[in-house]
């Protein structure tokens, strides 16, 4: 992409001010998250990941905040273990949750503005529920991989108790 091509992006920071920062390229997105650019086509094709523009060219552009996205996927993939519907419902959760953030800021009514909290604290407890299910799992298999260690001690020690009895 030339120079000419670069083009910026505008993203509101926490503290209401306005950041702007230079629109990424697939190969550069690609390279600071280690996945590689087939697999960011994939989750754009999936809905998990919508490039903020494109280029005079028609090249995909990432801003900042896509590139912080692919990461929260990563982390749900990786860390968690979370199927690509899975993570699609979180991130549609976290989606939702921006959208009542933005529309909370803008609203005077107080019972609009309750009615936004309730829905945000629903999303979250689906959320939550997604991880517990996550832990559960993982709880039950740390549980069953301890049961065979401790199993496989009990026979050490007897098969240690047999050959000391050999010995003597």
């Amino acid at each position: 992409m030339a120079m000419a091509d670069v083009v910026c992006s505008s993203e509101q920071t926490g503290t209401g001010r306005r950041r702007f920062s230079p629109l990424l390229t697939i190969e550069q997105v690609a390279s600071r998250t280690g996945l590689t650019k087939r697999t960011l086509r994939y989750y754009e094709e999936l809905g998990l990941l919508r490039p903020t523009g494109r280029s005079d060219g028609n090249y995909r552009l990432y801003s900042e905040d896509d590139v912080e996205r692919v990461e929260r996927i990563k982390e749900l993939r990786d860390l968690l273990g979370f199927s690509l519907a899975e993570i699609r419902a979180f991130l549609e959760a976290d989606d939702e949750r921006e959208q009542l953030r933005e529309a909370f800021r803008q609203e005077s009514d107080v019972e609009a503005r309750l009615a936004q909290l309730e829905r945000c604290d629903t999303l979250i407890q689906r959320q939550l529920q997604l991880i517990e299910q996550k832990i559960t799992g993982l709880e039950q298999l740390r549980s069953s991989l301890q049961a065979r260690l401790d199993r496989h001690a009990q026979r050490r020690a007897e098969l240690l108790q047999q050959r000391s009895s050999l010995d003597k």
